[in-house]
């Protein structure tokens, strides 16, 4: 099974729950201070759902979808638009593996890694386009 699989799969296991999206936003929320003042006025649950679609479209991306939904996130979470520093993705993936721990049984250090690693690429798309 490739790495993009083993992914998919602990996704499935994981969001299944909707907690895991109000478990995430906790995790994500408590990273900085600026994460938390970003979702002031957000409509968690509108968010949530948005959250749900996104880390799919990361994950279909490691597997072969075009990057045309990748380069939409980019574009929307760029400086002249959601103004998202790019600095802060890599709290957002710590917020998401502290989420997977909590809610596929099968996560572990090894997965971690590889879900790490599978998202990169896509999340380097979206940094590379905050100045576009």
């Amino acid at each position: 099974m490739g790495d993009a699989d083993k992914v998919f799969q602990s996704y499935g296991r994981s969001c299944n729950n909707p907690v895991f999206y109000e478990d995430f936003y906790n995790a994500f929320m408590n990273k900085s201070a600026d994460i938390r003042a970003m979702f002031i006025n957000t409509d968690m649950a509108a968010q949530r759902g948005l959250l749900r679609g996104g880390i799919m479209w990361l994950v279909m991306y490691a597997r072969g979808m075009s990057d045309n939904k990748i380069r939409a996130l980019g574009e929307s979470h760029s400086r002249k638009n959601m103004n998202i520093n790019p600095a802060h993705y890599s709290l957002w993936m710590d917020a998401l593996m502290e989420t997977l721990s909590k809610h596929d049984p099968q996560f572990d250090a090894e997965l971690e890694r590889t879900w790490r690693a599978t998202l990169r690429p896509a999340i380097e798309i979206i940094q590379t386009m905050y100045d576009q």
